[in-house]
């Protein structure tokens, strides 16, 4: 049932990019200027808040990191764009990455028609074309991909026999979102369905931010070597023979710091150049 709520605001779903603060569009940065409420996600880049939001502006920080238990309910969220968007005000709700990749905008969708409350969607840069940009792993390439396709992984039984043997011999780009902790799984059962030993994987943590880090394996060092332990922060899995021209095209400075897991390890890891 439609509420019939008179003298509303407006809510504005926007995508703040994947960790530059720089990577933010310009639309989405007017309105970040210009709002009386900023809902912010956990991967919204600090600086852009402080830099760039109004000194009026309530900030409401609504993250989410599932893994140290860290998370604000949808249902929260859904609360608070009603709360101040009936008060009159503009809501910017701030996603990283891109508005409607991998999101709940389906669920603040459906809220805000309920109320009939005004909204925009402003896209972002999702995490897929900052970490394949700033690795320099084109997602399509003649003679490498000529499709790309982008995955999340919460439970493997809702993972088919067929899906796995359509992903293992696939010649589109595989990305898998927030599927950092399934890593080792998800490279044995492409092994086990018989993926090609001449594809890579690349994990990108942090993408597009200073922590920016890049490992790449070639599934044949996969089956003859186990894959190093990984930290639980943001984490973007490429799959493909696009992966194969990283080293050749990456361009972004990694830092490498002295207690890095990719320290001790004997790998194909470079620092970009």
């Amino acid at each position: 049932m439609k509420k019939n709520i008179q003298n509303t605001g407006k809510v504005v779903l926007a995508g703040a990019g994947p960790g530059d603060p720089e990577l933010i569009s310009l639309k989405a940065l007017k309105y970040l200027q210009k709002a009386d409420v900023i809902l912010t996600d956990r991967l919204v880049s600090p600086e852009l808040i402080k830099e760039y939001a109004s000194e009026k502006a309530e900030i409401v920080y609504v993250g989410k990191q599932c893994s140290k238990g860290i998370w604000t309910p949808q249902k929260d969220i859904n609360n608070l764009m009603v709360q101040f968007a009936k008060q009159g005000k503009l809501v910017l709700r701030l996603k990283g990455g891109d508005a409607s990749l991998f999101s709940n905008i389906l669920d603040e969708l459906q809220i805000l028609k309920e109320y009939q409350i005004s909204y925009e969607i402003i896209p972002g840069v999702s995490a897929a074309f900052g970490a394949a940009a700033y690795t320099g792993i084109p997602l399509t390439a003649r003679e490498y991909s000529r499709g790309v396709r982008f995955l999340t992984l919460y439970d493997f039984k809702f993972v088919t026999l067929h899906q796995w043997q359509d992903w293992a011999t696939t010649e589109d780009t595989l990305v898998f979102y927030m599927s950092g902790q399934k890593l080792a799984n998800i490279t044995q059962k492409l092994i086990e369905f018989g993926i090609e030993g001449s594809k890579s994987i690349a994990v990108v943590q942090q993408a597009t931010t200073p922590e920016q880090k890049t490992q790449v394996f070639s599934f044949e060092e996969i089956k003859t070597q186990s894959l190093p332990e990984f930290e639980f922060v943001p984490t973007l899995i490429i799959i493909g023979n696009v992966v194969n021209l990283h080293h050749q095209f990456a361009w972004f400075e990694e830092k490498k710091t002295g207690n890095s897991y990719f320290d001790n390890h004997k790998t194909s890891y470079q620092n970009a150049i």
